[in-house]
């Protein structure tokens, strides 16, 4: 009988305490961007580098093309996930070397392997519910580095 007193008193001193706000804070902080948006914008921005090395060296327009293509699917999934408008364009590219497709291969080479091991990262320090499509695109971006070589 005198535990069931103390508990209820316990409890009940409790119970205030949780009322008045002392334990309930709501001061959130405002969510920052979502942590694949980074994956995103470089998405984009690989899409438009092999675009732009396509248009520049017509001879690479057929390994280039859909390499582009990918990056352009990876975005819209990627910005379907995050839950913002799917992107209308690309982002700006550095211009290609223009008389140089075995040097644009290498850059675009070089960007690819830098996206792999950031979508790696950013997989590895997903939820599950997101790894999966992380995962795919670091996958692809592997496949992107040993097609341009």
């Amino acid at each position: 009988m005198l535990r069931a007193g103390a508990l209820l008193a316990l409890g009940g001193a409790a119970a205030p305490l949780t009322g008045c706000g002392l334990l309930d804070r709501d001061d959130d902080p405002t969510p920052g961007p979502d942590p694949l948006t980074p994956l995103l914008d470089e998405a984009l921005r690989l899409a438009a580098g092999h675009q732009a090395a396509a248009a520049a060296h017509p001879t690479l327009a057929g390994l280039l093309t859909p390499i582009a293509e990918a990056h352009r699917a990876h975005a819209a999934e990627l910005a379907r996930v995050i839950g913002v408008a799917p992107p209308s364009g690309s982002a700006p590219a550095s211009p290609a070397e223009p008389g140089d497709p075995a040097a644009a291969r290498a850059a675009l080479r070089e960007d690819e392997r830098a996206g792999r091991e950031a979508a790696t990262r950013a997989c590895a320090a997903a939820p599950a519910e997101r790894a999966a499509l992380l995962a795919s695109i670091a996958a692809a971006r592997a496949t992107h580095v040993e097609a341009l070589k």
